[in-house]
């Protein structure tokens, strides 16, 4: 028997492998041992994909892989490898878009039957223990599959021939050239995108209702550039309409990834690191255009939750918490009124039950309720008391399972999120805690000049960093460099900055890129898509991270950026075009590109704070902003204070206005006149 014929996921890196670590499947992770193993036993593989905090792969997991005769099943027919999605994109994103081919709808748990070469012949998602709604049963399914196999293998190897070729096709490139970029397709997008707006209820589209993050911050920048007050009413519908529903933890801050119903009411309880991170940003932003209390308060408490239940030992941040709590979806954060009047006593519960529309109909499962706060306290000393004592409460019960993965892409997030905000918002704090993370990913993560995508525990994986891995980090590190005025932070972002045009660049196709490096692991296609999701493509961040580089940069680098960025704007232009909602950061990077970008240097010396403040809160989103002493960073090179002041110098493209040391004076060149 062959040395892999037994579970070999209890060294791995991820947590949601080690999960299945103890499952009587012979789990192996993906690799060349495991194919090699599937060629010589002439099987197909199982290729099940995942993630930590997916409810229904635990439903998957408990119902069929601890089941000892549906893993005795898979081990005789087929060679059995679990993958967790968020550690290996680039799988997922082949046999996602395999699974998308075949059924029409992706998701996870998915479920893949490949050929020993790894091409997909069968794929779908959760399959339950008895047939329903059509569906097989999970172990007909694999006698079905184990049968075809035997007796039909040609039909087998024609479909998965035929299904890669059609992969290989999908995966071209955006052409570029289409259109043009400028206002007037800034516009349209925007208009495009505020058609499938819920002017009611917030949000886009109907339920399942995800966070807009990104576009959230493309609408906003879209709104500092036209002064249309109908995108700024949208994006703060739908901020309020958020903040104040279930998907936000009205206790303990922090999002979870999306809404069951159209009103925000009840969400899928899972919280994301990368959903909080882009959150953050929105919201910060917000605030400081609009002094939104609300914003602000959002963004401080969305930094509290990172900080407080997510942030590692190292300083970086975990990828994610539970959906579940001891299998239970929702345990730890849904409430009765008789529990709220056990914490809070009679006047405090009542009070608490109405302010937190909790009934005894309840809104969520069982009679219980998700907290909301359709408006704000008229008490707020004494709405503090009672939060601060359900809090703590709550932190009594069971807790949601947390994924200590850190992923370079979702931490580079958090690190630009907290280093805007705490710059935008007066928070140094902020600011320290995404350098801190910075210092550990670039410590950890780079290993001999290469990033790799994720650790545990201070232990790097195996997995190769991909496209959004080091755009993501870039974007984090400028973002640093502008709020500390560190060089260092710029140096390191130029790095990963070339590292990506060496190896992700597409040399035929300027402009396009590829999804994982030209001398990574070749799978059966190599994967590029451009489209934003729940997170930024890493093409668009790709060209935020140029955009803001060029900018910054000195003068050779600054060229050779600034022509990237353009080339890669130019095909994200077409995505604008023709599917604005699935664009929405290549929208808030286009809006920038556009207006310039706009570049603030703060020439300065110890005694003008006060300028650097106020040119860090009134610039829009996407411009650049550094400060410090004259000639000290490429953008103050030749910008002196003047009459022995500090001085703010104002660009957009190649035109500048006269330098200014008045903050009033500032905030009118910015656009924005003083509230």
């Amino acid at each position: 028997m062959s040395a892999l014929a037994r579970n070999t996921l209890g060294g791995a890196t991820s947590p949601y492998l080690r999960q299945h670590a103890d499952n009587p499947v012979h789990w192996q992770q993906w690799g060349q041992e495991a194919l090699e193993w599937a060629r010589e036993r002439d099987v197909p593989i199982l290729l099940s994909v995942g993630y930590s905090a997916c409810h229904w792969c635990h439903v998957m997991a408990h119902e069929s892989f601890e089941d000892e005769a549906t893993a005795a099943l898979m081990n005789e027919n087929f060679v059995c490898i679990k993958v967790d999605r968020e550690e290996r994109p680039d799988l997922d994103a082949v046999y996602m878009n395999a699974t998308v081919a075949m059924t029409g709808q992706g998701g996870w748990p998915m479920t893949c039957f490949l050929t020993p070469s790894a091409e997909p012949f069968y794929c779908g998602t959760y399959y339950p223990t008895v047939p329903r709604g059509g569906m097989p049963s999970f172990t007909q399914l694999l006698e079905a599959i184990a049968d075809t196999w035997r007796g039909r293998r040609g039909e087998v190897e024609e479909a998965s021939a035929a299904i890669t070729a059609q992969l290989t096709a999908n995966a071209a490139g955006v052409p570029g050239g289409q259109v043009v970029l400028d206002a007037n397709l800034l516009d349209a997008a925007i208009v495009a995108a505020l058609r499938d707006e819920d002017q009611d209820r917030g949000g886009f589209g109907a339920a399942p209702k995800f966070p807009p993050s990104a576009l959230m911050e493309g609408l906003l920048r879209g709104y500092e550039r036209s002064g249309d007050a109908r995108v700024l009413a949208a994006v703060e519908r739908t901020a309020e309409a958020m903040a104040r529903g279930g998907i936000y933890d009205q206790l303990g801050g922090g999002f979870a990834r999306y809404s069951v119903d159209a009103d925000w009411v009840v969400p899928h309880f899972e919280k994301m690191l990368y959903d909080n991170a882009q959150l953050l940003r929105a919201y910060a932003h917000l605030g400081r255009r609009t002094g939104s209390a609300l914003a602000i308060r959002v963004a401080e408490e969305t930094v509290e939750f990172l900080l407080r239940d997510l942030r590692t030992e190292s300083g970086c941040f975990a990828s994610a918490l539970d959906a579940d709590t001891d299998g239970i979806e929702g345990l730890t954060y849904a409430w009765t009124p008789d529990e709220l009047l056990s914490v809070l006593g009679f006047e405090d519960g009542v009070w608490a039950a109405g302010l937190l529309a909790v009934s005894s109909a309840g809104t969520f499962e069982a009679g219980t309720s998700v907290l909301q706060l359709p408006a704000d306290p008229e008490d707020p000393a004494r709405w503090d008391s009672v939060r601060s004592r359900l809090f703590e409460a709550r932190s009594g019960r069971p807790q949601p399972g947390r994924d200590d993965k850190v992923v370079t892409a979702w931490n580079g997030l958090v690190v630009t999120a907290l280093a805007e905000a705490g710059a935008g918002l007066g928070r140094p704090e902020w600011v320290e805690a995404a350098a801190h993370c910075a210092r550990t990913l670039l410590g950890e993560h780079l290993v001999d000049g290469r990033l790799r995508r994720a650790s545990l525990g201070g232990v790097v994986g195996d997995a190769a960093a991909v496209l959004d891995d080091h755009s993501a980090m870039a974007v984090g590190l400028l973002a640093l460099h502008q709020a500390t005025g560190d060089l260092e932070w710029l140096t390191r972002a130029e790095e990963l900055i070339d590292l990506a045009i060496d190896h992700f660049a597409d040399p035929d196709e300027p402009g396009s890129w590829f999804d994982t490096a030209d001398d990574a692991e070749a799978l059966i296609t190599r994967p590029r898509d451009p489209f934003d999701g729940a997170t930024p493509s890493g093409a668009s961040t790709m060209a935020e991270a140029l955009l803001a580089a060029a900018a910054l940069a000195g003068p050779e680098r600054s060229a050779r950026y600034a022509a990237a960025a353009a080339d890669s704007l130019d095909r994200g232009a077409l995505l604008l075009a023709r599917a604005a909602r699935s664009a929405g950061h290549w929208l808030a990077v286009a809006e920038a590109s556009v207006r310039g970008p706009i570049q603030v240097a703060v020439s300065m010396t110890g005694d003008g704070a006060d300028l650097l403040d106020a040119a860090r809160r009134e610039a829009p989103g996407g411009a650049v902003v550094i400060g410090g002493a004259p000639d000290t960073s490429p953008l103050l090179v030749d910008r002196p204070l003047v009459d022995g002041e500090p001085a703010a110098y104002v660009c957009r493209g190649f035109v500048c206005d006269r330098p200014v040391s008045d903050a009033e004076e500032l905030r009118g060149l910015l656009g924005f006149p003083a509230p």
